[in-house]
């Protein structure tokens, strides 16, 4: 038995530039960290005693006999590439709600090829699984998504990640001291907002306007450049939280789907209550909202919005792991 640990993500900056449809014509970058909140996949060869081959369970329990009929895309795809033989059971449980804007379904897709190598005797580079589920979710699931999601799942910790340049991909961690990430992990608040949503679904509105939004996606693009040299600097922290905002107000431009009435007023809540700036997560429609603000003025804001879950969280730096391995 195998058991997979992947983190979810959050995204500060460049979100959409991370999207094919862009970084195959200009560069492609994102600043984005993991949390402590995890993707959890036990993965097992599954003893021949049963009326069923395989055997998946999330939300839905699926007892099948051949690979062609699960429903799970992820995990039919995986166990393809993988080139499964024997028969499999396999147990996702998570932290969080899917389909929330933390990169939910990459980290399944990393988690479950992390366990399905181990489960075969491989150990994987961060590299070649961020690629391995890259290729599955853009090509054989064909899924409308970008891939940042899946390369800070399989490296984990704070990250620039570059697409499209000589190189396609290059991650570069953030050095920066622990007092200056602990500065920026103190004035981070996240909250759900309640509102699950397809992600595949308001990026493709997204990847289709692309060709028309060039000049906000390289803002947004480099925003990444300036959100770094910030951090770097001995600038105030305040700094981040005023450009997480003004990337808000042009993330939200971009399609009529990344947000609506009851996110609007959410973040003008937030706002009102003291907060710095802030974004939706993911593709947008629902799902999580992060806040940037001060610690003296966070008791406000969940008071001013103690409808919805306050969820406190830590960055992390380990990526996709292998907790538990018996034969």
């Amino acid at each position: 038995m195998i058991i997979s640990k992947t983190p979810y993500r959050i995204s500060f900056f460049g979100g959409g530039t991370d999207y094919p449809s862009w970084y195959k014509e200009n560069k492609g970058q994102v600043l984005s960290t993991t949390i402590d909140k995890y993707c959890y996949i036990t993965c097992r060869v599954l003893p021949p005693f049963h009326k069923h081959r395989h055997r998946i369970v999330y939300s839905k329990i699926e007892d099948v006999m051949q690979i062609s009929e699960i429903q799970h895309p992820s995990v039919k795809a995986c166990l393809r590439f993988m080139k499964i033989k024997d028969g499999i059971e396999i147990h996702h449980d998570g932290d969080l709600p899917a389909r929330s804007g933390l990169g939910s379904s990459s980290a399944f897709t990393v988690g479950l090829l992390k366990a399905l190598y181990a489960l075969k005797g491989h150990i994987v580079s961060s590299s070649q699984l961020a690629a391995d589920a890259i290729h599955i979710e853009h090509d054989m699931i064909k899924e409308n998504v970008g891939a940042q999601d899946q390369v800070i799942a399989a490296y984990g910790g704070c990250n620039v990640v570059t697409f499209g340049e000589k190189n396609h991909l290059q991650v570069r961690p953030l050095t920066l001291s622990d007092e200056r990430m602990g500065e920026l992990q103190d004035r981070l608040m996240l909250f759900y907002t309640g509102i699950a949503r397809t992600a595949s679904d308001i990026a493709g509105e997204q990847i289709k306007k692309t060709p028309l939004r060039k000049r906000e996606l390289t803002l947004m693009c480099d925003m990444v450049d300036h959100a770094v040299e910030i951090l770097n600097s001995n600038a105030s922290i305040v700094n981040f939280g005023r450009l997480l905002h003004e990337n808000w107000k042009i993330k939200r431009s971009l399609t009529d789907r990344i947000t609506n009435t009851v996110i609007d007023d959410i973040y003008a809540a937030g706002m009102k209550s003291g907060a710095t700036g802030g974004k939706i997560l993911g593709a947008g429609g629902g799902g999580f909202m992060l806040f940037f603000a001060e610690p003296a003025v966070q008791p406000r804001i969940r008071a001013a919005l103690k409808n919805l879950l306050h969820v406190p969280f830590k960055f992390e730096y380990s990526g996709s792991s292998i907790i538990f391995c018996k034969s």
